[in-house]
């Protein structure tokens, strides 16, 4: 198991090589530099690792990522971990970890720095001490499972949907019992008492989170998926060869006499489901669920008695991971990567509807950044040094304002501002509106907003999403200050 861990940890740090920051990354350091809370769309955690990051490694590709592959690892060896407390050996360990580290959807989002993978660890953490509980007795782990909820919610919020199943799960299993401990309670107070600083927050800027998934279901940016298409799609990013696996975990944990007591995880897993399809899901927020049952399904496999099935499932895990790898992880250059997806016909999954260029859009959104940053900075350079001080950078998303913050420090820029997510919040920081280099705008709405405006560059980088094709526009008088019209600008969505 140390060594399949080891090898996510090389591997994730190795995909940094060809391509570039990606959108969220941009838009999370930027939240690391305005620590607070909470943010309209993320619990603080995410901000306070970049934190660190930008702190003791500085602000590099390579850098950035490397908690992220940490937590991949760390995913890996807590999975085994899962296993062994189930009576698992060797063999269902390394099966487990064998699973984890070849799950399409785990390659994908493991690489760079992103809440989702820290928060599947949480996930996989939280399954581990309710499952020695269950094997020790020991009522005083609802502590530990306290603490790990509470610092999991300041990761992010659905740590809540999954604690809940696993609750719910527990009470419809043999070990309800365990529900009756004092201990539960002193669990409980840990975990809100750990949130509670982000849900202060979040009660002072009225709940803009809910606000934030109501737009999000509104305006159909998601890919609409039914239970059957949604749970092919899961099928498909844990890998195929795989759901022999946690099929035979949710059998092992419902019939068979030995995992019966553990059957919160199986119940935790329908209910997490049930409530996630409700949600017009994303197919990544069940993925955390997904190694818990790798567990038990090892332990399942471990313990039938026909000794060929484990190496053959293990081949085709290995087999099948390593075909699809490249069309997750940025291992390839681009155009090798191009050819080898036509070659096989493989693709990425889609979760959102917008239309893509040559690249799929977990790889297109790395591209373009810095060369919106050079275009602000060519126009910001062509002005007057006494209008540059009063000169405002407008992106219309957050992928562009955090572009202009990493980069634009290079070329002498100062901060972007936006209304959307949390740049919101921060914010016209003084500027007045009288002189604003706008990003990615059409002219005929900003003549709406301006006295003059001028189109003075492009930006259409070829492997960029094609929304992300943009014009820079300087725009000058106004009408109506920058503070007045600022609520107009709000963008959560």
């Amino acid at each position: 198991m140390l060594w399949l861990a080891a090898f996510a940890l090389v591997l994730h740090l190795y995909a940094d090589r060809y391509y570039g920051y990606f959108v969220d990354e941009l838009y999370n350091l930027s939240l690391a530099r305005h620590l607070d809370w909470g943010y309209v769309d993320v619990a603080p955690m995410i901000a306070v690792l970049a934190r660190f990051e930008l702190v003791v490694f500085g602000d590099s590709l390579s850098a950035i990522r490397l908690l992220p592959a940490v937590a991949a690892a760390v995913k890996i060896l807590l999975a085994a971990g899962i296993a062994r407390e189930l009576g698992g050996g060797r063999c269902a360990q390394s099966l487990t970890a064998l699973c984890c580290l070849t799950a399409p959807g785990f390659l994908a989002l493991d690489h760079f720095l992103n809440v989702n993978s820290f928060e599947a660890m949480v996930w996989i953490g939280l399954a581990w001490v309710l499952v020695r509980m269950v094997r020790t007795g020991n009522e005083k782990l609802w502590v530990w499972f306290g603490v790990l909820s509470g610092i999991g919610l300041e990761t992010k919020h659905s740590v809540l949907l999954f604690g809940f199943a696993l609750v719910v799960g527990l009470a419809l299993s043999p070990a309800r019992k365990l529900l009756a401990s004092r201990w539960l309670l002193v669990g409980g107070a840990i975990a809100l008492v750990l949130f509670l600083p982000n849900l202060v927050w979040n009660i002072r800027h009225h709940f803009p989170f809910l606000e934030l998934q109501e737009n999000i279901r509104r305006d159909g940016r998601n890919v609409s998926l039914n239970p059957l298409s949604f749970f092919g799609q899961e099928a498909l990013a844990m890998l195929p060869a795989s759901v022999p696996v946690w099929l035979a975990g949710l059998w092992y944990l419902w019939a068979h006499r030995d995992g019966r007591r553990y059957a919160a995880l199986a119940w935790s897993f329908v209910i997490a489901s049930a409530l996630i399809l409700g949600m017009n899901p994303r197919i990544y927020y069940l993925f955390p669920a997904f190694p818990m049952l790798f567990a038990a399904g090892g332990v399942a496999v471990e313990r039938w008695g026909v000794r060929w099935v484990r190496p053959v499932l293990c081949v085709l895990l290995a087999a099948m991971g390593a075909l699809l790898a490249p069309t997750l992880l940025p291992i390839l250059p681009p155009e090798t990567y191009i050819r080898y997806a036509r070659a096989t016909g493989l693709e990425q999954p889609r979760v959102e509807n917008h239309r893509l260029g040559p690249l799929p859009q977990l790889f297109a959104d790395q591209f373009g950044w810095e060369d919106m940053a050079v275009a602000v900075a060519r126009v910001y350079r062509s002005l007057p040094p006494d209008v540059q001080a009063r000169t405002a950078i407008f992106g219309q998303n957050y992928g562009q304002a955090g572009a202009i913050n990493l980069f634009g420090r290079k070329y002498g820029l100062p901060e972007a501002i936006s209304g959307h997510q949390n740049f919101f919040l921060w914010g016209p920081r003084g500027y007045t509106g009288e002189s604003v280099i706008v990003m990615g705008d059409r002219q005929d709405v900003l003549q709406r907003e301006f006295e003059y405006v001028e189109k003075r560059d492009r930006v259409a980088h070829p492997y960029a999403m094609p929304y992300q094709h943009i014009d820079i526009f300087y725009c000058r008088g106004m009408k109506g200050s920058l503070q007045e019209n600022w609520p107009r600008l709000k963008s959560w969505h």
